[in-house]
């Protein structure tokens, strides 16, 4: 029987061929004679059979040595939504009648613009198509009749197929959202763009190179096959703590779970009450603190708040059995060790994403437990509690896909690739296609760009609690129903959350929908403020003021649903940031000068390491 790692190797050793054999023989280099050509591309086609032959002999010797990598191959999870896309009617005579007459008819409109439909008109320079798409935009896609028509094929095609599947009746809704997506996303991986004979733009670039974009875009995907996961951003390009994550601070705590960053002043004052920041563990903590310029940190920090961030640490199999219980417990317990450290009541707190939800199941079990007056606040970014109308990432959420978590998941934790293959798939196009398109078919160099790399800079999940996660949040929504759930000895139930509340939503947000994340209001028992952002997930969020970019939007009345809000809201441009910074000293305006164990590592206090700390590197 052919394993995957045959059927991979047939495959590649197929491309490798027919590129080969196409550039040997129908595109010589321009102005080089056809002796002279042949022999540059026979050199060409002897060097990628010669990479390939080598990756295979250095797979095979290491799996001998060691387990194979796991492959987060996003097209994978295409396979589970099998049987709900056979339900397309694609065998219906009168859906094929209609494909093949808007096709032919196509055809005879692109061809006419060239010259070559039924009244002989001539060619255009710039041919005027019926369909546009940026995947297109470069002019070789019009320059020769052949491709013109085949893109404008594949984008009728397009159309047609998610025609039919909006069309499908008599589903529950929640298959009918599979369907929807796994549509889309099949569709999205079929464009002529990914493949190398059917990119006019990739063969333009082969000739004009003389076959090096070849090699170095072949070199590039079997670099990716080897660490199992796609490459954004030009490797080597950021080193923590040097020109990434480099906001002065120490570790002052950590456990088997996270570490605890203190950052150090810049102001003479400060705020008395602190700021401790629970990022999501899906990702590296240091989103929030890419660089200068974007650092919500080190703003916070030059707004003369104490900044405290938690660590948490990549998952391996020491962490099987964790559950979300340990999470609730870690953020009581960095809370508790912030007040005590500085010796105050309370701290202000920030959960951002899954961190967010999990926030809120904190706030909840404080209050249950009659400690609720240890947060001061609380402000939530992008964070969600009820999961009914959570977006396209419930298409992975059932319970074939919990399954397969488990069966991912053999020595008690996932490997992070996989989930990154999960979110790039959200946004195919963007961070999966585009770079096929680059990097593999047109062998171009990869960018030097922060957020791309921080992007792929994945972590492990204990699979125990991520499989709860899914079940219990995702596909149960059991964290909005009271006393569903319990942690840490005690039941939650978020309409006892009194803390005072500030709750950031994306509006182009495809992880957190916007609608979802006004639904925290809801719940609350104390006051809140919900303000929407423009922009989504990332961006949303991490929009500092001194690049003037975005806007805000805010509604000092009280809208019952996200529509009122949006109807009455007020609209502001740049960032948000000031905004929240205002309301937290609002909340308590005491300052206190920034000296003793406000300064972490000054004389006389013990702390383990410089920020950002070892936890964030580790794999």
């Amino acid at each position: 029987m052919a394993t995957d790692a045959d059927l991979i190797s047939d495959v590649m050793k197929s491309q490798v061929q027919s590129l080969t054999t196409l550039f040997g023989q129908i595109i010589p280099a321009e102005g080089t004679p056809e002796a002279e050509a042949t022999v540059q591309w026979a050199e060409v086609a002897g060097r990628l059979h010669s990479i390939w032959t080598e990756f295979q002999v250095e797979q095979l010797n290491k799996a001998s040595a060691e387990k194979p990598p796991h492959y987060a191959d996003p097209m994978k999870w295409i396979a589970t939504a099998e049987g709900v896309f056979r339900q397309l009617p694609f065998a219906n005579p009168e859906v094929q009648q209609k494909f093949w007459n808007e096709g032919l008819a196509l055809v005879n409109a692109v061809f006419g613009q060239y010259g070559l439909g039924p009244r002989g008109e001539q060619a255009q320079p710039e041919a005027e198509l019926p369909r546009r798409d940026h995947r297109f935009s470069d002019p070789e896609w019009r320059r020769q009749p052949f491709f013109a028509v085949l893109h404008q094929l594949y984008l009728l095609m397009s159309e047609q197929v998610t025609g039919l599947a909006e069309a499908v009746e008599g589903m529950e809704p929640a298959r009918k959202a599979q369907l929807l997506f796994a549509t889309r996303t099949i569709v999205d991986a079929l464009s002529p763009a990914n493949f190398p004979l059917t990119n006019p733009v990739a063969l333009a670039k082969a000739t004009e190179t003389r076959g090096e974009s070849l090699v170095r875009g072949f070199e590039n995907l079997l670099d990716d096959m080897r660490k199992g996961q796609l490459t954004h951003t030009r490797p080597g390009a950021f080193v923590l703590g040097e020109n990434i994550a480099v906001t002065p601070g120490k570790v002052v705590f950590e456990t088997p779970l996270y570490q605890l960053i203190q950052y150090t002043p810049t102001t003479d004052r400060v705020l008395k009450t602190p700021l401790v920041i629970f990022p999501p563990w899906i990702n590296r903590f240091y989103i929030l603190d890419l660089n200068a310029r974007k650092s919500f940190v080190r703003w916070a920090v030059e707004q003369g708040v104490t900044v405290f961030m938690v660590s948490w640490k990549s998952a391996d199999a020491s962490m099987a059995d964790l559950l979300w219980d340990d999470y609730i417990a870690a953020q009581i317990e960095a809370v508790d060790f912030a007040r005590n450290r500085l010796g105050v009541p309370s701290v202000h707190t920030i959960g951002y994403c899954v961190a967010g939800t999990t926030l809120a199941a904190t706030l909840a079990v404080l209050a249950r437990k009659g400690e609720a007056d240890k947060v001061a606040s609380a402000t939530f970014f992008t964070a969600q509690v009820d999961f009914e109308d959570a977006g396209d990432l419930k298409n992975f959420i059932d319970d074939q896909q919990i399954e397969t978590v488990g069966r991912l998941s053999p020595e008690g934790y996932l490997d992070g690739r996989y989930l990154a293959a999960t979110f790039n798939i959200l946004r195919g196009n963007d961070l999966i296609w585009n770079y096929v398109e680059r990097n593999y078919l047109k062998g171009e160099d990869y960018p030097a760009f922060d957020l791309l790399h921080w992007n792929g800079d994945v972590t492990n999940l204990p699979a125990r609690w991520h499989r709860n996660y899914l079940r219990d949040l995702y596909r149960d929504n059991r964290l909005a129903v009271a006393d569903s759930l319990s942690a840490c000895g005690a039941p939650i139930d978020l309409h006892r959350i009194a803390t005072p509340c500030y709750i950031q939503a994306g509006r182009e947000d495809h992880i957190a929908p916007a609608t979802s994340v006004w639904k925290l209001t809801r719940y609350l028992a104390g006051d809140w403020t919900f303000l929407l952002a423009g922009s989504g997930h990332i961006a949303g969020v991490v929009n500092p003021p001194s690049t003037g970019k975005y806007q805000y939007w805010t509604n000092g009345g009280s809208p019952e649903t996200l529509a009122e809000f949006v109807e009455g809201a007020a609209e502001h441009p740049g960032s948000w940031w000031p905004h929240w910074a205002e309301w937290l000293r609002d909340l308590d305006p005491a300052e206190i000068p920034s000296r003793g164990k406000r300064k972490p590592g000054v004389r006389g206090d013990k702390v383990i390491e410089d920020a950002p700390g070892r936890y964030v590197s580790a794999r």
